[in-house]
């Protein structure tokens, strides 16, 4: 072979980043992900000893905690669809950069609202790097049994992290002050930059027409209305609240004007076809459900077990640690399965199995039963890994090479929607489930009962300041309330989950290993004909 031959070879492999490369690529995205999963959870233990130095107010306290997924979960589409634009390896080093500067800020913050401004830009880098780790995943591996694999390592690594947050910055808070916990993100940061820099291949989708800079905004907007509206919903707020109704209200039209926008351009910022794909579609619906049905029994869990059972913090986090570990499971056997069973019944049995773990755990009561926790939390953990797992291979494999930023983004501002109104959803069930049992208390003042209502850790406050045989009774009874408020989301929860079983039965049977045309999307209810794999558009 000629020199110029084997010149114009080589840089054709570095740009493809495939070959033996493509698995150093998984390292560096694991990386990434890694980081922003970290930075979701690791801030929760650090709440008492930030309230005690910067002494926020309750409203400051709340954006400190919020604004991060808030300020993330809006701007997924915008971040998505620009890398899709001027480059997904450009998005996600910027993302790095910011990453690291707003975690310095963060860490050294001398007021509330210095915290809350580094948070926001945690956001900001947060939502940059998310879709960006999953379309170039899509890009360096076209092969959809081997992208399997890497999607199931990636939603392992992002397990890992969730779990290892809050364990992390329980450490640091032992030894260090509160901003450590921010301070590790920028090691890894001087390291993912230059290694990112050198490793991941640079990719994007087609360029024609201008980029919907005005579409972009409106989706940032209407997005963050709703999540907001959401979230305060799920803090309890009242749905009549105009601090919940209007931006819920605003969102709503935004988001909805913004997919008539989409509808209407000759090159749109987001595809909306890729919807008419009924596997696209209904893997979005299942991650949106698998989310709404059980993100709140993790909040509603962790208090089960510190305030019923008299749990400490970290023997909490090591009773959801089996969790984890059966989520880490189901991520790396999750290719396998997905390729003998197929995506329909892989999802629909995910479903399946969660829901039989959260019947299980409806034995749950007053006292502590370790061997039934266990068993529920491993069913939990592999039935919804699994589910997460084939929506997420499946949708993403449905969309578009050139589209894949922004069916990255859209993938995960489901999980973050479905998230949100979870914990909105399954937390008014549950107080209605838990204040009816605390109205006719013997011997408690029918005002401490209203105000042990509210939640059960305010009933224990309650109880505290009664004392005596008063306090015993509204201690007891508030548990018991609890306990059955539990039994009832968790049967709500059941049924959303065989909802979503339903649902999965219009995924795909089989895999598809080959790739759909990228300028062809079938008409609702079309079968795609099989055609040649499509050519990852990559360059140096």
């Amino acid at each position: 072979m000629s020199g110029t031959t084997t010149a114009a070879v080589r840089p054709r492999r570095r740009a493809a980043g495939a070959g033996a490369n493509r698995w150093v690529v998984l390292v560096v995205l694991c990386l990434s992900l890694l980081l922003v999963a970290l930075d979701s959870t690791v801030l929760h233990v650090a709440v008492p000893a930030v309230t005690e130095d910067l002494r926020p107010g309750a409203v400051e306290l709340l954006w400190i905690v919020d604004v991060y997924p808030l300020v993330c979960a809006s701007l997924l589409i915008l971040f998505g669809t620009l890398g899709d634009r001027i480059g997904r390896r450009r998005v996600l080093l910027l993302g790095y950069a910011l990453f690291g500067v707003a975690s310095a800020v963060a860490a050294f913050a001398p007021s509330a609202h210095t915290l809350i401004l580094a948070r926001a830009l945690l956001g900001i880098g947060g939502a940059m790097i998310m879709p960006a780790t999953l379309s170039i995943l899509r890009q360096v591996f076209p092969d959809r049994r081997e992208r399997a694999l890497a999607i199931g390592i990636w939603s392992a690594v992002a397990a890992v992290g969730a779990a290892v947050g809050p364990l992390l910055g329980g450490f640091l808070l032992e030894h260090f002050w509160w901003g450590s916990v921010f301070l590790v993100n920028i090691p890894l940061m001087l390291v993912s930059l230059p290694i990112g820099r050198m490793l991941l291949p640079e990719s994007r989708g087609e360029r024609d027409g201008p980029w919907d800079v005005t579409g972009a905004l409106m989706a940032a907007a209407g997005l963050f209305g709703v999540v907001l509206g959401v979230k305060r919903l799920g803090g309890g707020e009242s749905a009549a609240s105009p601090f919940t109704t209007v931006p819920l209200l605003l969102g709503a039209a935004l988001l909805f004007l913004f997919v008539r926008r989409q509808g209407r351009r000759p090159h749109p910022l987001v595809d909306l076809r890729m919807f008419r794909r009924p596997a696209f579609s209904t893997s979005v619906g299942c991650i949106v459900l698998a989310m709404l049905a059980l993100v709140g029994l993790e909040l509603i869990a962790a208090q089960y077990l510190q305030l019923v059972l008299g749990l400490s913090p970290l023997q909490t986090g090591l009773r959801l640690l089996p969790l984890t570990v059966a989520a880490m499971a189901a991520g790396l056997a999750g290719a396998r399965m997905l390729r003998r069973f197929g995506p329909r019944r892989m999802v629909c049995a995910g479903f399946c199995l969660t829901a039989a773990a959260v019947v299980t755990l409806t034995a749950m009561g007053g006292e502590d039963n370790a061997r039934l926790l266990l068993c529920g939390f491993v069913l939990l953990g592999f039935g919804l890994e699994t589910t997460l797992f084939g929506a997420y291979e499946s949708m993403l494999s449905e969309a578009p090479a050139e589209q894949a930023g922004g069916a990255a983004a859209i993938g995960e501002t489901s999980y973050q929607l479905g998230a949100g109104i979870g914990i909105a959803l399954l937390g008014s069930v549950m107080n209605k489930a838990y204040a009816p049992g605390l109205t006719p208390v013997p011997g408690v003042p029918s005002g401490a009962s209203r105000a042990a209502g509210h939640s059960l850790g305010e009933a224990y406050e309650v109880a505290g300041r009664l004392g005596g045989p008063a306090g015993e009774a509204l201690r007891r009874a508030a548990r018991d309330s609890f306990v059955h408020g539990l039994h009832v989301t968790l049967v709500v929860s059941a049924v959303l989950l065989l909802l979503g079983a339903m649902m999965a039965l219009r995924l795909p049977r089989i895999m598809q290993c080959g790739e759909p045309s990228a300028d062809e999307v079938p008409a609702v209810g079309a079968v795609p004909s099989p055609r040649e794999p499509q050519k990852p558009k990559v360059s140096a």
